[in-house]
């Protein structure tokens, strides 16, 4: 039985092997088998889906960041109004908060409230949908102290699209950073930051 997976957009994915130009085994998912789809997870690696619903196979690795250190993050993101707008991934030396685009259930709800609430088929629907963009992060600059730079997505908005993170100004603990950064996300305020 080959290994699928289903993301949350409700897709189902095989896992399958190839080989590059070189001659190098490579591992992918696909709707549909290509090449041989295989039976087992190599040793050595593990299934991640990232925050827009993208399956892939990744090596393992050593984890830079510890759980408490997730957990202060979230616990930031829980305690906000709009929480539901935003999602987490660990990458490496740093965690990255992504925004939702477009119109959130609550917005709808507001919007045309008096009709009454979205049936749930039109909620599961928007809630698969939904496409994130980083938004913030932070990324531990040292390991043994465990101090993290607090960084924010540019969007230039000119012509050169010179987009990319740029420094909040924030570093230190975990836990400080994400209280002084996380409640100004949706806000006009965020973008002060710099």
């Amino acid at each position: 039985m080959p290994v699928t997976y289903t993301n949350r957009k409700g897709q189902t994915y095989v896992l399958c092997q190839g080989t590059t130009k070189t001659g190098k085994r490579r591992y992918f998912f696909a709707r549909e088998r290509k090449g041989e789809a295989l039976d087992a997870i190599p040793s050595g690696y593990h299934i991640e889906e990232s925050v827009n619903g993208v399956v892939s196979l990744v090596k393992d690795r050593l984890q830079l960041i510890e759980p408490e250190e997730l957990a202060a993050v979230e616990g930031a993101l829980k305690r906000h109004p709009q929480s539901g707008n935003y999602r987490l991934q660990v990458k490496d030396n740093q965690i990255v908060v992504y925004e939702r685009q477009g119109p959130d259930i609550e917005a709808l709800n507001a919007m045309f409230g008096r009709l009454g609430p979205l049936p749930p088929r039109a909620v599961e629907s928007l809630e698969q949908s939904a496409h994130y963009i980083p938004i913030v992060r932070f990324v531990l600059l040292d390991r043994d102290k465990r101090v993290f730079a607090a960084q924010r997505w540019h969007f230039s908005g000119t012509r050169q699209r010179v987009d990319d993170w740029i420094d909040t100004g924030r570093s230190g603990q975990i836990e400080t950073a994400a209280r002084a950064l996380i409640p100004r996300l949706g806000t006009d305020e965020f973008f002060d930051l710099y």
